[in-house]
């Protein structure tokens, strides 16, 4: 068994990688700004993430932020250096070099980091989790009309599929860029808002709307899909029954 150091070990994708590590009987370690006895804020780093990372055997790199995450991987970078570790895996999103959104660049750019970082390392790209989706059809929800982007499709996979590769790549050896995983199913967003208005019992009048500019149209060409990839197992809409199915209906 090893020791692990997962950052961002409570967010949504982070807390399932600490729950599979620890269930396989290994000493994981959770890095948050608010998580004890670990509270780091890798943007300002500081002498508590050497103390993190101190006889640490991999780092497992899940979090992530609107802005400074550049930043904050020179610094873990740098902190896993001083401790010797000899393994760094970094979750990344397919599409970082095709959909030319800034969030995508700087995960672009952490990816490059780790790559020339000198560590051993493992960077797994996946596409968007489904909980992202549910958000944006859900906020969609909210008005009397509907907007539906028109011709962009997502592949959403399931967090805890992704949670169980990367708990996999770090107590296996440094393989450098793995193959991405992608969800079952690629979908339009109309058929998105069709399933989440099923599932919430919400009727709402669905109205396209075209999205200009450079992301929408890498969006259009499929830029954040991988066809070829789909190897996830839970589908949109079972994820839509297990979260929506205790939902009050709002019409």
């Amino acid at each position: 068994m090893t020791t692990i150091v997962v950052t961002g070990g409570t967010g949504t994708l982070g807390r399932l990688v600490v729950e599979r590590l620890t269930a396989d009987g290994h000493d994981v370690r959770v890095l948050s700004r608010h998580s004890r006895p670990y509270a780091v804020d890798l943007r300002a780093g500081g002498p508590g993430l050497d103390t993190a990372l101190d006889g640490v055997d991999t780092v497992v790199h899940c979090a992530t932020a609107p802005r400074g995450d550049e930043d904050a991987a020179r610094r873990l970078i740098a902190a896993a250096r001083r401790a010797g570790i000899g393994h760094l895996v970094y979750i990344s999103i397919v599409g970082v070099d095709r959909v030319p959104l800034g969030y995508y660049r700087t995960k672009l750019a952490v990816e490059r980091l780790v790559e020339e970082s000198g560590l051993g390392w493992t960077v797994l790209r996946t596409t968007q989790f489904h909980d992202l989706i549910l958000s944006l059809v859900r906020g969609a929800a909210r008005l009397p009309v509907m907007p539906v982007p028109s011709g962009i499709s997502s592949q959403p996979i399931e967090a805890a599929e992704a949670a169980d590769r990367l708990a996999e790549l770090a107590t296996a050896a440094p393989a450098g860029r793995v193959p991405d995983m992608g969800g079952p199913e690629a979908l339009s967003f109309g058929e998105f808002a069709e399933l989440y208005l099923r599932a919430s019992g919400r009727r709402r009048l669905r109205v396209p709307l075209p999205l200009p500019g450079r992301v929408a149209r890498a969006l259009r060409e499929g830029g954040n899909l991988t066809p070829e990839r789909a190897v996830g197992k839970g589908t949109f809409a079972e994820f839509l029954a297990r979260t929506e199915h205790a939902r009050p209906s709002a019409r």
